[in-house]
């Protein structure tokens, strides 16, 4: 069997697990302490007879002695730890960075997968994976589950922290509530691979201490990096309702001559009283260090096979990264989503199975969503990330690994995308499929000064046909090197006529490593975002590193990537051919084709609405419409009314509307394309019918029945 650490640090780690001295160790062998201390130093190896008797001192088996991929059992127990209360009567009654995000595993997938991206290991090329795995436990598996992190000894502090009128006990109760009331708990588990682990010492500087440690380091010094306050993590600890996250890591550089199997287990809860003591807030399942005064404080240990399958954490591979498993997942936003659990369903899945499906469907569509770009690749570049979902009970699959694609996910974008890395872009739009390219300039100011120009950085602009099969559309999606989507906003007053489209700009090192200024301008925005980093505007490190008009600088470059937008759609304009057009839409040829009659099952109806306020105070609206068989029969007219909170809602009047697919507008009635599923519409209200300011306001858009048909 393959060795792991070297015989003499691995040996000398025990003795102080052991709490044996060299004197010791050489008394129960029978050798010197000379030997010993030659054995720890590397200078000598004690003979097979000589180990059998180690094996038997330190309380252990000659597999471990030879393999040296563990600690052994001898000594300080692993074990819960938990910070005392402060001296000077101070209390946290919880941990502020878990209140900077929402319970929502949307969020979660956002914050965890950008982290694993920042921490990819780019030397060989190959994409950082990512699993989310759902698993809910019931009945005897929970059991295992709640002993193996030793649930007796956490209980107490649980129960104290329940009992406090707070926010953070309340949502404990709850998780405390649902597992015994329900007896199931929801486990979610967040597996990077090709990244760089919890690399570093338990205390000093580095990626371990950074996560496990410490708040508000983020321990990321690279400028294509998506994280840059270290608030991320918070996202694990938010989204369990018990505050306990168990992590393994597998190193992607030794640590203590080892790299598989670095467990440590962080929970996070406010402030108690448990047997007549105080403690401050956090505690952590690890080892004891006989280093820390008492042996007290717990680090991370060398954890064995069997531990790791009790926990949940078995990786699948040595390949380097991180485990993380959020203990009592919650997902609040999903109690809102009243999509159907499942699609042609054989029956009722029950309440809590509904549960993990809608958070296994909310996870790919967030992944999607935030991550399209950086899953894509080109002819010959493999994508920066892949990512998939499954979910499991007592270890049984319920949903099969779905591996989150790209093309499906947000297929005119990562065209787009896909036609920039194989060099296939075209200047203008001229055919279906194309995708046209242009360069927006970007100036990036100077550290400190209003007026300085560093240098000036050609973003990327890339504009494509929309799809039936996106959600949304006229829309520009901005991202830097990690190529998560940091923007995603409408492209303003655009002309009624104009097709739908998406739009895509690449800036920093996403715009392509011949981009000037590419490392400044990833600097320049990463500086920009919140930490959410969902979008770049004025942030106070904007203020200090640069100047307080600094963020002007990305407003004037998004305002010249919506003008070239508008330039790349805008259709060009047509000559009437003399004679005969009026007349062919007079003439049919054939037989007339049967009309279906309309019945409320057919109907269309109205599945999207993207509005925005124009500089003239107008409503731009664009609608889409989808048709079931037989529903292009139908003529429906657009109504656009006010929002108001009681009374009728008053009705503007459209200054212009159009059909742009699917359909066309006679009379302020839309009449569908025979066959048609899809029609989409775009209209602009008649500001002089508005009886409130349009910024103050809201817009509803309704789809009613027109000449004679019936009404909806």
């Amino acid at each position: 069997m393959e060795a792991g650490e070297d015989f003499g640090p691995w040996l000398a780690r025990q003795l102080k697990l052991a709490d044996m001295t060299q004197t010791e160790l050489a008394q129960a062998v029978d050798v010197t302490r000379a030997a010993v201390s030659a054995w720890i130093t590397g200078r000598a190896a004690p003979r097979s007879e000589t180990i059998e008797r180690i094996a038997r001192a330190l309380n252990t088996d000659l597999a471990t002695m030879h393999t040296r991929t563990t600690d052994t059992q001898a000594g300080l127990p692993v074990g819960w730890y938990h910070r005392p209360g402060h001296v000077d009567g101070g209390r946290e009654l919880g941990n502020a960075a878990a209140f900077a995000f929402d319970a929502d595993v949307s969020v979660l997938a956002r914050e965890t997968c950008q982290n694993s991206l920042d921490e990819r290991l780019t030397s060989n090329g190959q994409p950082v994976r990512v699993r989310y795995t759902l698993h809910e436990l019931t009945g005897e598996t929970l059991a295992r589950f709640r002993e193996a992190i030793q649930w007796d000894d956490l209980f107490p502090h649980y129960e104290a922290a329940a009992d406090q009128g707070q926010k953070v006990g309340r949502v404990i109760n709850a998780g405390l509530r649902d597992m015994y009331e329900h007896d199931r708990l929801v486990l979610l588990r967040v597996d990077d691979y090709n990244a760089a682990g919890l690399t570093g010492d338990d205390y000093a500087d580095g990626r371990f201490a950074a996560v496990v440690r410490r708040q508000l380091d983020s321990h990321k010094s690279a400028s294509s990096a998506g994280g840059s306050y270290g608030l991320g993590k918070a996202t694990l600890w938010a989204t369990s309702r018990l505050g306990l996250v168990l992590m393994n890591s597998t190193l992607s550089e030794p640590h203590e001559g080892r790299t598989e199997r670095r467990l440590i287990g962080r929970l996070d809860l406010p402030w108690r009283e448990v047997h007549d003591k105080a403690w401050a807030g956090p505690a952590w399942l690890g080892r004891p260090d006989p280093d820390s005064p008492g042996a007290a404080v717990h680090r991370s240990w060398w954890a064995d096979e069997e531990t790791v399958e009790s926990l949940h954490l078995k990786r699948e591979s040595g390949e380097p990264g991180t485990s993380f498993l959020i203990v009592g997942a919650h997902d609040v936003a999903s109690l809102a989503d009243d999509t159907p659990a499942s699609e042609g369903g054989e029956g009722d899945e029950g309440e809590e199975d509904d549960s993990i499906q809608r958070m296994h469907r909310r996870l790919v569509r967030a992944l999607g969503k935030n991550f399209w770009a950086a899953m894509t690749g080109g002819d010959d570049r493999l994508p920066l990330l892949e990512a998939s979902v499954r979910t499991l009970r007592n270890g049984d699959v319920v949903l099969a690994e779905e591996r989150v694609d790209p093309a499906v996910a947000q297929p005119s974008r990562t065209r787009a995308l896909k036609a920039f890395l194989n060099g296939t872009t075209v200047e203008r739009l001229a055919e279906a499929g194309q995708v046209a390219m242009a360069r927006v300039p970007f100036k990036l100011p100077g550290h400190g000064s209003k007026h300085a120009t560093l240098g000036e950085h050609q973003a990327v602009l890339l504009v494509t046909e929309a799809e039936d099969a996106d959600d949304e559309w006229n829309r520009l999606v901005a991202m830097r090197g990690n190529r998560m989507t940091v923007r995603d906003a409408v492209v303003p007053e655009l002309p009624a006529s104009t097709n739908p489209f998406q739009a895509v700009l690449l800036t920093g090192r996403a715009a392509g490593s011949a981009a000037p200024y590419a490392d400044e301008a990833e600097a320049f925005l990463r500086a920009a975002e919140p930490p959410e980093h969902n979008k770049w505007g004025q942030t106070e490190e904007l203020t200090l590193v640069y100047s307080s008009s600094a963020h002007r600088r990305i407003s004037t470059m998004i305002r010249d990537a919506n003008r070239t937008v508008k330039e790349l759609v805008a259709r060009p304009k047509t000559e009437r051919k003399a004679g005969g057009t009026n007349l062919g839409k007079k003439l049919t040829v054939g037989a007339k084709r049967a009309k279906a009659r309309p019945t409320a099952g057919n109907q269309p109806k109205l599945q999207n609405v993207v509005a925005e306020v124009s500089a003239t105070g107008a409503w731009q609206v664009t609608g889409e419409v989808k048709i079931p068989s037989g529903g292009d029969a139908w003529q429906m007219a657009p109504v656009a009314k006010f929002d108001v909170r009681s009374g009728a809602r008053p009705v503007l009047a459209w200054a212009e509307l159009v059909g742009v697919n699917g359909c066309e507008v006679v009379d302020g009635v839309l009449r569908f394309t025979p066959g048609a599923g899809i029609a989409i519409f775009r209209g602009v209200t008649d500001p002089a019918t508005h009886t409130v300011r349009t910024s103050l306001s809201g817009l509803v858009v309704e789809l009613r029945a027109g000449e004679g048909e019936p009404r909806s």
